[in-house]
């Protein structure tokens, strides 16, 4: 009985933090009408803020004469939903305990023990994989910061003359300005290449070739799977992000009359600029890297050839192992005949220039020990906090994780720092205790993309036949099959850390 109680109070706890989240967000906006005050900003943020405004109630607003409606700057997103009637930190302490209580119900010491057992990794491994991922960026990461630092401080920037040095707040931008420097690489030079429609078309051509299907149809034109994408951002109806979700999954019990299984259906949910007048909704490279991750995802869902719902398609798959596809679909974005295929200027037609391929190529391992950490901080925090937090404790949530980013965090955090408050992913998501399996998984997608590398990336009939194999296996097999075995079964042998080490730039290719 306290079982079945804890789980629905956890369900709306869960609940209960996005929607704070989502208020919280929702509920804060800045009126800008001084130029001054946005210097920087692109002119694609400058006009999507005038049409929020024009949204808001402030007719004529214009790119060029506003006024803005912005998003909170850094202080504001690092403490959503920490006060006030929306404050996550009581739900988040609930929550701990709540998961604590039900792991020692199920014969465990903790939620964190609950969350592995199952998953490909124990406990142990995982503090251990990620260890071993600290020691081998944290060095990189600090001279990575120290290298932000001195541009700024060599570019004149006021704020870099401060004896700390740069601010949480500076870092984006200057980080920002030093790839430029180091790359002569704009996001928002690149976007004009990347409209919707075109990013789209590339991305099935791509399955096509891989897999030999095309528009969610197999080879002999027989319907495999259905599928809905929700690009835009809304703020005011929907949370921030990307994410890929099931319709329906396949089924052989759910059939309907005269079919012998039900086929799946995937939809894709993204928060990319939405079309600004005549003009389609222009990508930047990362929401064209985060459309192909979402997509890998779905192709999981839509390719499985299980029966058996319960296990179909990415239903069952151990969350260690479930961004394996995702992962995956992003490698091809750095392969020049796939991305050439996508970038076409909106307006011209013109192809991307490979002056700005190349770039692209090369700043894709920028700051890479840096974003190592990052993710490794997230996902020590996640892990320590289910498996060795007290709620009854002397320690704040707060408290534990500025322990952890004592050897995570290349910079100390700012007092007022409430991360946790918006980390949906553990507390409103599926991810407590497994947020560690974004970088397990990038072993496993980073070595999945090498067996394609190894047969030749421009060999048509090896990468077919390669493709095959990964749909018959990996994308095929869904929760059926233990993932490790799934791999072996694809790969001939356990993963290797080599080409994600390789792939971001940690040891010579």
């Amino acid at each position: 009985v306290r079982f079945n109680e804890i789980q629905q109070e956890l369900s709306k706890l869960s609940t209960k933090f996005g929607n704070n989240l989502l208020d919280a967000t929702k509920a804060f906006s800045k009126l800008v009408t001084d130029k001054k005050d946005v210097e920087g900003l692109p002119g694609s943020a400058l006009a999507l803020a005038a049409q929020q405004a024009v949204g808001k109630g402030h007719e004529g607003a214009t790119q060029e004469a506003g006024p803005w409606l912005t998003e909170e700057m850094y202080k504001a997103f690092i403490t959503r939903a920490s006060s006030g009637d929306v404050d996550n930190t009581p739900i988040i302490e609930k929550i701990l305990a709540l998961r604590k209580e039900k792991a020692g119900i199920l014969g465990y010491e903790n939620h964190a023990e609950v969350s592995m057992a199952s998953k490909m990794a124990t406990l142990p491994r995982a503090f251990e994989l990620l260890e071993e991922l600290r020691a081998a960026s944290a060095s990189m990461a600090k001279q990575e910061l120290a290298d932000v630092q001195k541009f700024a401080l060599e570019a004149g920037a006021e704020e870099a003359k401060d004896k700390d040095g740069l601010k949480h707040w500076d870092m984006t931008f200057w980080a920002e300005r030093l790839k430029e420097a180091q790359y002569d690489l704009k996001e928002e030079e690149l976007r004009p290449y990347f409209a919707l429609p075109a990013v789209m078309d590339g991305m099935f051509a791509l399955a096509q070739r891989l897999m030999r299907l095309y528009q969610v149809k197999s080879a002999d034109g027989k319907a495999l799977a259905y599928f809905y994408l929700d690009p835009y951002s809304r703020p005011a109806e929907k949370r921030g992000g990307a994410w890929m979700d099931e319709v329906v999954g396949r089924s052989k019990l759910m059939a309907p009359a005269g079919e012998t299984v039900r086929l799946p259906a995937a939809h894709m949910v993204c928060n990319q600029s939405p079309p600004i007048g005549s003009q389609p909704s222009l990508m930047t490279f990362r929401e064209v890297e985060t459309m192909f991750h979402e997509f890998g995802h779905a192709l999981q869902h839509m390719l499985t050839q299980v029966d058996e719902g319960m296990v179909a398609g990415i239903r069952g798959v151990e969350w260690d192992a479930v961004e394996l596809p995702s992962q995956f679909m992003e490698n091809w974005c750095y392969h020049k005949p796939t991305l050439m295929g996508i970038a076409k200027h909106h307006e011209t037609g013109e192809q991307l220039p490979d002056e700005l391929f190349n770039k692209l190529v090369k700043a894709r391992t920028y700051r890479s020990a840096s974003m190592m950490m990052r993710q490794i901080h997230f996902a020590v925090t996640d892990l320590t906090l289910h498996s060795s937090y007290a709620a009854d404790g002397s320690k704040t949530i707060y408290d534990v994780e500025r322990e952890v980013g004592k050897t995570t965090l290349v910079m100390p955090p700012l007092p007022e720092d409430r991360f946790l408050c918006g980390f949906g992913h553990i507390f409103a998501g599926g991810y407590s205790a497994g947020y560690y399996s974004y970088k397990w998984a990038e072993v496993l997608s980073a070595d999945a993309f090498s067996a394609f590398e190894e047969v030749g990336l421009d060999n048509e009939q090896a990468v077919a036949e390669t493709g095959r194999r990964f749909r018959q296996t990996v994308l095929g097999y869904g929760g059926s099959k233990a993932p490790l075995d799934v791999f072996k079964e694809f790969r001939g042998r356990e993963p290797s850390t080599e080409p994600l080490l390789r792939h971001s730039g940690l040891v010579s290719a």
